[in-house]
């Protein structure tokens, strides 16, 4: 395991913290989705026990009290940055923008772990390939729906 100086170790805890906030963000979004708009039980549970297994991997590392330490939300450079954010006509957009969004940073959080910890590296990988599962669940369903129209 490769240790860092305090400022890029405390950097690597930034990048951390806010992909799993993001990846957590993003799967919320997908759950109410499934639920509310699919009324889908299976898939909302699914997108539920994920986002709960990122807690838990959070939990029980003991990386979680650095990370709040380190964040820095109020003079964080991205949070101005609104690219595509405003631009949703749909509840599939959104859908999309959000599980897109869980990917990337479920990917991020797998190579910036490899740093602390691989076996949750490999959790993260998992939980990806899970979410590429999911997704295909979700957009076969929005394909039913279409046709039911």
């Amino acid at each position: 395991m490769q240790r860092f100086p305090a400022t890029r170790a405390s950097k690597v805890n930034r990048i951390i913290d806010a992909n799993l906030n993001r990846a957590k963000e993003g799967l919320r979004v997908c759950e109410e989705v499934s639920r509310f708009i699919l009324d889908s039980r299976s898939l909302t549970m699914a997108f539920k026990g994920i986002r709960h297994r990122i807690s838990s991997l959070v939990k029980r590392s003991s990386l979680y009290g650095k990370m709040i330490r380190e964040r820095e939300a109020s003079t964080d450079p991205g949070r101005k940055i609104y690219k595509n954010e405003l631009s949703r006509r749909n509840y599939q957009d959104i859908f999309f923008a959000n599980i897109q969004r869980v990917k990337e940073s479920l990917r991020v959080l797998e190579e910036f772990s490899k740093l602390n910890s691989a076996k949750a590296a490999m959790a993260f990988k998992e939980l990806r390939y899970e979410v590429y599962q999911i997704e295909k669940r979700v957009a076969e369903k929005f394909t039913a729906l279409r046709r039911h129209r």
